[in-house]
C-alpha cells in the first residue's frame, strides 16, 4: 500500500512535466538539455539567495521558524526572491531558441529542478511511510501549479527585457511581475485572514497562478503576432 501510495505521490508530480514536455514540443527540439541547462541555473540561484539570507538577515528578521504570517519575514524573503528573476534573465539569454518553445524551456527547466529538490527527498521519505497521508497529495498538487506559476514568469522576464514591447503593456507586464515575486506577501497574508483549508488554499493559489498566466498570455500573443514568432 505505501508503494503504490509513492507510486502515485511520484506520477502526480512529475507526469504533467512530462507531458508538458513531450506535448509543447519540446521533444522534437531536442531541448532536454536546455532544461537541464536551466535546472543547473536554478541551483546556482537559489546558492546565492541562501547565502544572502544567511549573510544579510538574521534569524529574527526572518521570522524564526514561527507558524504563524509574518509580514516582515516574507517581504524580506520576496525581495530576495528578486534574484529568481535575474536568473530567469540569464536562461532566456543563454538557451537559442525562438516562440513559445525558448520560454517552456526555461520555466520547465527551472520548475523540474525545483520539484526534484524540494519534492523529490519528502516523496521518498514520507510517502513511503507507514501511514498514509493526504499532505503529500496536497504537496504534489501545488508542484503542479509551481509549474504553470514558472512558465509564466519565464514568459514575463522575456516580455519586459523586449525593446518592441508596446510601451501602453509595459506597465502591465511589470505589474504582474511584481504580484508574482510578491505572491509570498500579499497571497499568504490573504490566506492567513481567511483561514483556509489545505484544499482551499491550494485551488486559490490554482486559480491565482492561472489567471496571472492568462493575462501573460493574452499579452504574450498579442506581441507574438507583432514581431512575427
Amino acid at each position: 500500500m505505501t508503494l503504490y501510495h509513492f507510486g502515485n505521490c511520484v506520477a502526480l508530480v512529475y507526469v504533467p512535466y512530462y507531458m508538458t514536455y513531450k506535448y509543447s514540443g519540446l521533444s522534437e527540439y531536442g531541448a532536454f538539455w536546455k532544461c537541464i541547462q536551466a535546472g543547473g541555473i536554478y541551483v546556482f540561484t537559489q546558492l546565492c539567495k541562501m547565502l544572502v539570507l544567511a549573510t544579510f538577515f538574521d534569524s529574527d528578521s526572518l521570522g524564526g521558524g514561527t507558524g504563524d504570517f509574518n509580514f516582515l519575514a516574507e517581504f524580506l524573503r520576496c525581495s530576495v526572491d528578486i534574484a529568481d528573476l535575474l536568473g530567469f534573465a540569464v536562461i532566456l539569454s543563454r538557451i537559442p531558441g525562438k516562440g513559445h518553445s525558448k520560454l517552456i524551456t526555461a520555466g520547465l527547466g527551472w520548475a523540474a529542478a525545483e520539484v526534484v529538490l524540494s519534492r523529490g527527498i519528502m516523496l521518498w521519505v514520507g510517502a513511503r511511510g507507514t501511514e498514509f497521508s493526504w499532505i503529500y497529495i496536497q504537496k504534489c498538487l501545488e508542484s503542479n501549479v509551481l509549474l504553470i506559476q514558472h512558465i509564466t514568469t519565464a514568459t514575463l522576464v522575456w516580455m519586459f527585457t523586449r525593446h518592441d514591447l508596446n510601451k501602453a503593456l509595459k506597465p502591465l507586464v511589470t505589474i504582474l511581475l511584481v504580484v508574482t515575486i510578491f505572491k509570498g506577501v500579499w497571497l499568504e497574508g490573504l490566506l492567513s485572514v481567511l483561514s483556509f483549508g489545505p484544499w482551499s488554499t491550494i485551488a486559490l493559489k490554482a486559480f491565482v497562478a492561472s489567471l496571472i498566466g492568462f493575462v501573460s498570455l493574452h499579452v504574450y500573443t498579442g506581441l507574438a503576432q507583432q514581431i512575427g514568432i
